[in-house]
């Protein structure tokens, strides 16, 4: 009798095993943990009923979703043929291409990225596939993740020929290249930066213990100034026993630190005890500026070349304050003795920039912002989809596989838990009227001269004051 109660009870132990395996070819999911836990028929109903209808549930995505109309526009009246997609790829522009076919992420590599940025920029894209699963359409697309802009305007005068379409992680006012979110957001291994909602979470839990007022009344910045000649010239502007500047800048070599390991300097919840942060590009667009933003100290914005996927909506002298490169000394020093006369002021500014990031940098809406880019896109399409010779299937095993240890232990730090059922992903904007987008522009022009003037009258009046006390005080 108990052999025959053993024997039924591996029977059903198989039978189970089966209907998991089973269910797992059916929906075409890696984790069967997730199949046991999730009724995933149940899951995309929900969220093909969100996407569909229920408009009323959805909240409006923020503004800098309604740049994604902007960075598609080049396509919006031809289309994208395959044959833009082959151009780019034969003019090797481009790292990788990925499809993804009836949910399924598809890739062809052709060249190498700089250390895991393509493993963790395919991790995140799979994260949004376990999100809203079903829910990105077929695609076909190309990816670089070098650090400088590649679709030049000026190879494609009146987009004549149609410039090729490439996904990127920054882009400037003299290229095409579409914007996407950095590798960042789901970590950065060689760094032991981890992924931006920890991150974030850390830096928003020092900012309680930290008031502003009580912070060092200087600007900070740290970081690698072998990079780019802007960055050479902000290490000039650090104070010394001759130099009675503003600004604590610190050279850092993140290869050297690497290699001694994660010290407390280096970690950026511990970067946020000055009233000022500096925020200056490298090669091109630099993944600090949302950690600088979110430490509630006023973030001074070195004349920035490149934006990212949300920079473009923030705004001079309520997010940030503007420095220029040509007086980048002068102006950072102008900065900190305005705040530091305009304290409520300087604290409301550094706030602004903080409650931006928690407000719109939130996981969620970066998964949105994705689903979005994808689907707009995907519009535009004039094809097709299938997948080429020589492109494999992707899933999160094959990922983890290509990393060590340590970079594993970030991707799984950053995976998505369970797809999401109690909250539609939030509605697409409109695109700007174009008398918006040119008030926009010219605002934050008008707002950056402002301070410009200014400056210039500042140390105009100290230059005349110096004068003064050299001739009349004894």
């Amino acid at each position: 009798m108990r052999k025959r109660s053993s024997f039924l009870t591996r029977v059903s132990f198989f039978i189970l095993f089966m209907l998991i395996f089973l269910l797992s070819s059916l929906f075409n999911r890696i984790d069967l943990v997730c199949l046991v836990s999730f009724d995933y028929a149940k899951i995309r109903s929900q969220i093909s009923e969100a996407l569909e209808g229920g408009e009323e549930r959805r909240e409006e995505c923020p503004e800098h979703f309604r740049w994604i109309h902007e960075d598609l526009k080049p396509w919006s009246s031809t289309g994208i043929s395959r044959d833009m997609l082959h151009s780019a790829a034969a003019t090797n522009m481009s790292n990788f291409r990925l499809l993804i076919l009836n949910g399924k992420p598809y890739l062809e590599k052709y060249k190498t990225c700089f250390a895991t940025r393509d493993v963790f920029t395919l991790w995140g894209i799979l994260q949004l596939l376990r999100l809203y699963p079903d829910s990105v359409p077929d695609l076909d697309l190309l990816f670089q993740c070098d650090d400088l802009t590649v679709v030049k305007k000026t190879s494609f005068p009146d987009h004549l020929p149609p410039p090729p379409p490439l996904f990127h992680y920054c882009g400037d006012d003299h290229s095409f290249d579409i914007v996407f979110p950095d590798w960042t957001f789901w970590g950065w291994a060689e760094t032991n930066i981890r992924a931006w909602e920890r991150t974030s979470k850390s830096i928003q839990d020092n900012n309680h213990r930290s008031q502003w007022k009580d912070r060092q009344p200087l600007a900070f910045w740290r970081g690698n100034t072998r990079v780019a000649s802007t960055r050479h010239t902000l290490s000039h502007c650090n104070a010394t026993d001759h130099y009675h500047s503003k600004a604590h800048i610190y050279s850092l070599q993140w290869d050297k630190e690497t290699k001694r390991g994660r010290n407390n300097h280096t970690k950026l919840e511990n970067q946020c005890d000055h009233r000022y942060k500096i925020y200056v590009e490298g090669r091109s667009w630099s993944v600090s500026e949302k950690y600088i933003l979110a430490c509630d100290s006023m973030a001074l914005f070195i004349q920035p070349n490149y934006y990212d996927f949300f920079s473009r909506s923030l705004v001079p002298l309520h997010h940030y304050w503007p420095v220029s490169v040509k007086n980048m000394c002068q102006d950072i020093t102008f900065a900190v003795e305005w705040g530091n006369s305009n304290p409520d002021k300087a604290e409301a500014i550094g706030k602004e920039g903080s409650s931006f990031v928690e407000q719109n940098l939130r996981m969620e809406l970066v998964y949105d912002y994705m689903l979005h880019v994808l689907r707009e896109y995907a519009k535009l399409l004039r094809f097709k989809v299938t997948v080429p010779e020589g492109a494999v299937q992707v899933s999160l095993e094959t990922l983890t596989s290509m990393v060590n240890r340590k970079a594993r232990k970030f991707l799984e730090d950053s995976k998505v838990q369970k797809p999401a059922t109690d909250r539609p992903p939030c509605k697409m904007p409109p695109p700007f009227e174009p008398q918006q987008l040119h008030v926009l522009l010219h605002t934050k022009q008008s707002l950056i001269k402002q301070v410009e003037m200014e400056g210039n009258q500042y140390w105009k009046s100290r230059h005349i004051n110096n004068k003064f006390e050299k001739r009349y005080v004894v």
